[in-house]
C-alpha cells in the first residue's frame, strides 16, 4: 500500500504539468500498462463494453421504476398540503433537472451497497431503500448544477436549456434549488427514520455539500467574479483544492460513503482507503472535464464550453501558464476570461501551440495506469475489481 504521504501527492504535479517530482513512486515505465495494447485485447473491450451497456440499461431501468413512486411520496406529504401549484411546479422541476443525466453516482452507490451487503442481506426492501439512496445523489447533482449554471451564467445543460434559462424562470431557479436540496432530507426522513444508520447519512450529506461549497467558493473567488482574471492564483495547489472540494467529494466519495454506511461497513480503516482512492480518480475525472470542456464535441457532453469566457482555474490554464514564454503569457493576460470570440480563439490557439492536447494525453494514460497499480494494492477486504471497473468506466469518456 502506497503511504499516506504519497497518496496525498499523487496528483500534486509539477512544472511540466506531470507528476510531483517528490513522489516516490516507480518510474512510470516500470509500472505495467493497463492500456490497450493489441487487436485481441481491443475486441475484448469492446465486447465487455458492449455487455456493460447492456447491463447499465438494465440497472437504470430498475432505478427508474422506483422514481414515480418516490416522487408520489414526496409531493403528498404535508409540506405541499392544500399548496397545489407548489407541488405542481415542483414536480416540473423535479422532472426537468433529475431524470435526464447518466445517473453514474446512483449506479455506482447501488453497486457499491450490493458490493458490500452479505447476500442474506440483499432483500427486495433493503435493494429498493438504495435505490431511493441513489435518488437522493441524483437530487444533489441536480441542485448543484442548478446553482451551478447560474453562477457560471452557463446555457446548455444535458442537452437542454439550463433550467433558469427555460421558459423565463430566471432566478426564480436559485429557491428550485434549495428546494431540491430539501427533499434529500426529505426523502431520509420519510425512508430510513428508523434506521441505525439514519444520522449518519444525514450527516454525511450535511458534511460533504459544505465541502462542495466550499470547493464552489474557492473557483468562485478563482475567476475574480467576472472581472479581468488574476492568472498568479492561478496554481496547481489551488486547482488540486478547488477540484478536491468542488468535484471529487460529492462525486465519487460521497456515493460509495453512503452505501458503506447503509451496508453497515464501519472499519474506520476501510473508509479511509476507499475515500483516498476515490479522490484521485474524482481529480482524473475533472481533469477530463477541463480538457474536454475546451476540445469536446459539445453535443456529446451535454453543455456549451465556458471555461475561457468565464476565466476558470483549469488544468488547461494552469499547464498552459507552466509553460508560455512571456510573449505567450501576454496573449493570456489579455484574452483569458473574455467573452470575445476572436480571444477565445487565441486562447486555445495557444493551447494547442504549447501541444496540451498531446500532454493531456500522455497524463490520461500515466495517470490511469498508475490509478490501477494503486487498486492492486488494496486489501483483500475491498472489492479491486469494482474499483478498477469506476476507472475504467471514465477512461478515454468523451462526456
Amino acid at each position: 500500500m502506497f503511504s499516506s504521504a504519497i497518496r496525498r501527492r499523487l496528483f500534486v504535479l509539477c512544472s511540466n504539468g506531470f507528476y510531483h517530482k517528490g513522489t516516490k513512486f516507480a518510474p512510470l515505465a516500470k509500472i505495467p500498462s493497463f492500456g490497450m495494447t493489441n487487436t485481441k485485447t481491443r475486441m475484448t473491450a469492446h465486447f465487455m463494453t458492449e455487455a456493460t451497456n447492456a447491463i447499465n440499461e438494465h440497472e437504470i431501468s430498475e432505478l427508474m421504476n422506483v422514481w414515480p413512486a418516490l416522487l408520489h411520496d414526496l409531493i403528498n406529504t404535508d409540506y405541499y398540503l392544500d399548496l397545489p401549484d407548489v407541488s405542481k411546479w415542483m414536480v416540473k422541476s423535479l422532472q426537468y433537472n433529475v431524470l435526464h443525466g447518466r445517473k453514474r453516482r446512483a449506479l455506482t452507490l447501488i453497486r457499491t451497497y450490493k458490493m458490500f451487503t452479505p447476500q442474506e442481506k440483499l432483500t427486495n426492501e433493503n435493494i429498493h431503500l438504495a435505490h431511493i439512496l441513489g435518488w437522493c445523489m441524483e437530487l444533489l447533482q441536480a441542485f448543484l448544477l442548478v446553482i451551478d449554471d447560474i453562477q457560471d451564467k452557463s446555457q446548455i445543460r444535458r442537452n437542454q436549456p439550463c433550467w433558469y434559462l427555460f421558459d423565463d424562470i430566471g432566478l426564480a431557479a436559485i429557491n428550485d434549488g434549495f428546494m431540491m436540496e430539501h427533499t434529500i432530507y426529505q426523502i431520509l426522513k420519510l425512508y430510513f427514520k428508523e434506521k441505525e444508520y439514519y444520522i449518519d447519512l444525514v450527516e454525511l450529506f450535511h458534511e460533504y455539500i459544505l465541502k462542495t461549497t466550499i470547493g464552489q467558493c474557492l473557483d468562485l473567488l478563482s475567476t475574480n467574479f467576472g472581472k479581468t482574471a488574476n492568472l498568479d492564483v492561478f496554481t496547481m495547489d489551488r486547482y488540486n483544492s478547488i477540484i478536491k472540494n468542488k468535484t471529487a467529494c460529492y462525486a465519487f466519495v460521497l456515493p460509495v460513503k453512503l452505501a458503506m454506511c447503509a451496508a453497515n461497513v464501519k472499519d474506520p480503516e476501510l473508509h479511509r482507503q476507499v475515500e483516498a482512492l476515490l479522490l484521485e480518480i474524482g481529480h482524473f475525472y475533472q481533469i477530463q472535464d477541463d480538457y474536454l470542456d475546451c476540445y469536446g464535441d459539445t453535443k456529446i457532453i451535454g453543455k456549451n464550453s465556458t471555461d475561457i469566457q468565464e476565466g476558470k482555474c483549469t488544468w488547461l490554464i494552469v499547464s498552459a501558464l507552466q509553460r508560455v514564454t512571456p510573449e505567450q503569457r501576454k496573449i493570456l493576460e489579455e484574452c483569458y476570461g473574455s467573452e470575445d470570440l476572436e480571444k477565445v480563439r487565441r486562447v486555445k490557439n495557444l493551447y494547442d501551440d504549447l501541444d496540451l492536447p498531446n500532454a493531456y494525453s500522455i497524463y490520461e494514460k500515466e495517470t490511469y495506469d498508475l490509478i490501477m497499480a494503486h487498486i492492486q494494492q488494496l486489501p483483500n477486504s475491498l472489492p479491486q475489481n469494482f474499483f478498477s471497473d469506476i476507472l475504467r468506466k471514465i477512461y478515454h469518456r468523451k462526456s
